[in-house]
């Protein structure tokens, strides 16, 4: 199995750390099944001989998970950032961009907001052939539509048999490509883009090659462009030259470094001594001590700070935040659910594995909590928890059908 991880390590930068290596095994033998390979030993020279055959395993090895209208926070500011550019036509990027749901939910948004559709171009990016195809039909099911704000469900889709197909006028505002964000071959189109949706696909790289990721993300934004993460992986932004927008619950940056603060004046020096007249001496008065007033209380560590906080990547400080308001206040479930952000995205897996337990242990219902102990489980490989997870997650919403 250390060969076949070491390939699709090669191929599509994937950890194998990151989905554990059952989960590689299991894909393994699906292919070595479909293909009549005798053996593993079999399946690996059939594989390194057929580009095909690898492309399979890789869509073996993808799951997608995805729905509409995802931290829609960040949808609202891209629209934002459409609204307030100038009239030049803005160009977005998601990858990957799955079965279509992040791009066409960016296409709506800015519809929302009255953007002109001849004022954006929107392209699509991933390594999967299958998601790619069911994102140009353009039909979702239930799973698709998470929340109880679905009403662009009512205005962009209508019911078929089939599922809820998405108007066609929609579907035409994206453009769905094949390609691999560290394959600059498959990415050369020429263009560098305003904004760029690469959400939940960092967290399932080395750091090396997280690191080149991020260069590559880098170099394809525009002076000041917007990249928005997934919650996980704020933090890694720390290093390179970018700049959070300080809007909570988009995880959104801006190429380029802040502006450092202006310096102070320098001090004019002091004009030649000149002798003051002298005054007489009076008599010194003596002091009236009063008691010092109590010390002021520290106040209590927000949470809705701490948030805030993990938003922006400063990790550090949302763990030191958590603990203390652990220690003051007792037991929370918002508390340990962001203490298990942090761990997951130090790649401390059962450290954020326990974390999120006792989330769910004070609040069985944490949506959020469920979500990214559904995401963890997923790259251990516990298919089948990260599913139960999901679908309680779904339930707790109190989703419509």
């Amino acid at each position: 199995m250390e060969a076949f991880a070491r390939l699709l390590h090669t191929a599509i930068g994937l950890d194998s750390a990151s989905i554990g290596m059952a989960s590689i095994e299991r894909a393994v033998v699906q292919r070595i099944a479909a293909c009549r390979a005798a053996d593993a030993q079999g399946y690996l020279e059939y594989l390194k001989e057929r580009p095909e055959e690898m492309q399979a395993l890789v869509e073996t090895i993808v799951v997608p998970e995805t729905w509409f209208f995802r931290d829609p926070k960040a949808f609202g500011l891209a629209a934002d950032h459409a609204r307030a550019s100038a009239p030049a036509k803005l160009h977005f990027l998601c990858i990957p961009c799955s079965t279509g749901e992040e791009p066409y939910s960016l296409a709506m948004a800015l519809l929302d907001a009255r953007v002109s559709p001849d004022r954006f171009h929107i392209d699509a990016i991933d390594v999967s052939e299958r998601a790619l195809a069911h994102a140009r039909k353009g039909c979702y099911g239930r799973n698709s539509f998470r929340g109880q704000e679905l009403e662009y469900r009512d205005r962009y889709f209508r019911q078929s048999e089939d599922g809820c197909i998405l108007d066609p006028a929609v579907r035409q505002l994206v453009h769905f490509h094949r390609g691999n964000l560290l394959d600059e071959s498959s990415m050369a189109r020429g263009r560098t883009y305003d904004a760029i949706f690469c959400r939940n696909l960092l967290i399932y790289f080395d750091c090396a090659t997280q690191h080149r990721a991020i260069l590559g993300l880098e170099k394809l934004l525009t002076p000041q462009g917007l990249l928005c993460l997934g919650p996980a992986e704020t933090g890694l932004l720390s290093p390179f030259e970018f700049t959070h927008t300080r809007v909570p619950l988009t995880f959104a940056f801006r190429k380029g470094k802040a502006e450092p603060a202006r310096k102070a004046p320098p001090i004019a020096k002091e004009s030649p001594i000149r002798k003051f007249p002298q005054f007489p001496i009076q008599a010194i008065a003596k002091p009236v001590f009063r008691p010092l007033p109590p010390p002021p209380v520290a106040p209590a560590p927000s949470l809705d700070h701490a948030a805030r906080l993990a938003d922006e990547g400063r990790l550090d400080e949302v763990a030191a935040l958590c603990h203390a308001f652990l220690k003051q206040w007792g037991a929370s479930a918002q508390a340990y659910y962001l203490l298990g952000l942090v761990s997951d995205a130090a790649n401390r897996t059962d450290e954020a594995a326990a974390h999120y337990r006792k989330a769910l242990y004070l609040d069985p219902q944490h949506h959020d909590t469920l979500l990214h102990y559904s995401l963890l489980n997923a790259r251990r490989g516990d298919t089948s928890v990260a599913q139960a997870l999901r679908e309680r997650a779904r339930r707790s919403t109190g989703k419509a059908a």
